[in-house]
C-alpha cells in the first residue's frame, strides 16, 4: 500500500522534530592564538573548550592552535573573516585596523588597576565596540586578561620618561603605541610578535613592551637585562568567532558558546593575574633587574602622552569617545 506523499512528509517532519538534542551536528572549532601553551590565554582556551564540550555533550570540540601556528594576528583575522578558521583570541589592539575605536582600549595610563579595567571592558564601552564587529565578519564573546604592559630592554632601567630617550623599542604595529613612544623620544619599531625574540637576540632592537607573563613565557630574559613596571597600558584579549561560522550555528549552539565564554572569562582573568604576579619573581630569578616607576614619574609619563590621546580621540566616532570618557569618570570614582 502506498503512503500519500503529504502523510510521508508529515511523518518525516515529526521524526526530525522528535530527534533528541544528542543528534546535534558535530562541530570542530579551530581556535588559534599567538601565545605559548603555558600562557594564560592558552589556559582560557582550554577551559572554554572543556565547558563547551560539557554543555554540548561532546558535540562541539575545540582544537587549540597556540604559538602562531595558524599565522600572525592579521592572518588569523583574515582567516576568521573568510570562514576558514572558527575562533581566535588576539589582543584588542589588532582590531584597530578594521574598527579604529578599538584604539581607545590602548590609550596609555587610562586605568590604574584590574577592577577599573574589567568595569570598562565589561560595561557599555566594551559592548559598544563589540557591536561594531559583525559588519566586519567577526563576532566577539567578551574580553580576557592580557595584563598591564611593561618595558624590557638591554640598556637601562626605565624610572622616568627621559630614560626612553633613543631606545629602539619593538611595539605592536598600532599608531597609538607608535606615537606614544615617539612622545617619550624612544625609537619605536613596529614588528610582528613572532619575529621579536630573534630581533632582541640580534640586537636589531634594544627592547620591547609586553605583560610580565608574556615576557616570561617567551624567555625574553635570555636576551634582555632590565624589566621596568611602567604599567603604561592595560591590555586585553578579545574572544573572536568567525561570523560565517557563527551564522551556521543554531540558537542553542550560540547560547552554549556565549555561556562557555562567560564562564571561562573569570577563570582566565584569575589565572592571568596570578601568573603576572608570579612572573615578576621568576623574571628576577632568571637575572632580569626589576624596578617600579614612582607614581609621580608615572603621572609625568601620562602628561607627555596626553596630546597623543587627544589627537587620536579626535579622529574617532564622537559618540563612542563620549561614552569612553563617561565610563572612565564612572570607574575612577
Amino acid at each position: 500500500m502506498r503512503i500519500p506523499a503529504r502523510l510521508a512528509l508529515a511523518a518525516g517532519l515529526s521524526f526530525l522534530l522528535a530527534l533528541p538534542a544528542a543528534a546535534q551536528q558535530e562541530r570542530v572549532i579551530r581556535f588559534g592564538h599567538l601565545n605559548n601553551a603555558d600562557h594564560p590565554v592558552s589556559f582560557g582556551v582550554k577551559r572554554f573548550g572543556e565547558i563547551l564540550a560539557a554543555k554540548s555533550g561532546g558535540k562541539m570540540k575545540v582544537m587549540e592552535f597556540p604559538a602562531s601556528q595558524l599565522g600572525n594576528e592579521m592572518q588569523q583575522q583574515s582567516a576568521l573573516q573568510g570562514g576558514v578558521q572558527q575562533m581566535s583570541a588576539p589582543a584588542t589592539t589588532s582590531l584597530a585596523g578594521i574598527v579604529k575605536e578599538f584604539g581607545l582600549v590602548d590609550f596609555p595610563f587610562a586605568v590604574a588597576n584590574y577592577a577599573q579595567a574589567d568595569a570598562l571592558l565589561d560595561g557599555p564601552l566594551g559592548q559598544a565596540l563589540i557591536a561594531k564587529l559583525p559588519e566586519k565578519g567577526l563576532v566577539a564573546l567578551g574580553y580576557w586578561d592580557l595584563g598591564f604592559r611593561n618595558v624590557t630592554n638591554s640598556k637601562r632601567a626605565i624610572t622616568k620618561p627621559e630614560d626612553f630617550d633613543g631606545l629602539k623599542l619593538r611595539v605592536i604595529p598600532n599608531p597609538v603605541f607608535l606615537d606614544t613612544f615617539k612622545a617619550f623620544k624612544a625609537n619605536p619599531v613596529p614588528m610582528p610578535f613572532a619575529e621579536l625574540y630573534g630581533a632582541l637576540e640580534a640586537r636589531a632592537v634594544d627592547g620591547q613592551e609586553n605583560p610580565f607573563a608574556v615576557i616570561l613565557s617567551n624567555k625574553f630574559y635570555e636576551v634582555q637585562k632590565f624589566v621596568s613596571a611602567t604599567n603604561h597600558v592595560y591590555a586585553a584579549n578579545i574572544v573572536l568567532v568567525s561570523k560565517k561560522f557563527w551564522d551556521q550555528l543554531t540558537p542553542a549552539e550560540q547560547k552554549m558558546m556565549n555561556e562557555a565564554a562567560d564562564e571561562s572569562r573569570a577563570y582566565q582573568r584569575q589565572v592571568s593575574r596570578a601568573a603576572a604576579q608570579k612572573a615578576v619573581g621568576e623574571l628576577q630569578a632568571k637575572g632580569l633587574q626589576y624596578n617600579e616607576v614612582s607614581p609621580a614619574e608615572q603621572k609625568r609619563m601620562q602628561q607627555i602622552a596626553k596630546p597623543v590621546v587627544d589627537r587620536f580621540a579626535a579622529t574617532y566616532d564622537p559618540a563612542i569617545v563620549k561614552l569612553y570618557n563617561d565610563e572612565l569618570a564612572r570607574i575612577r570614582k
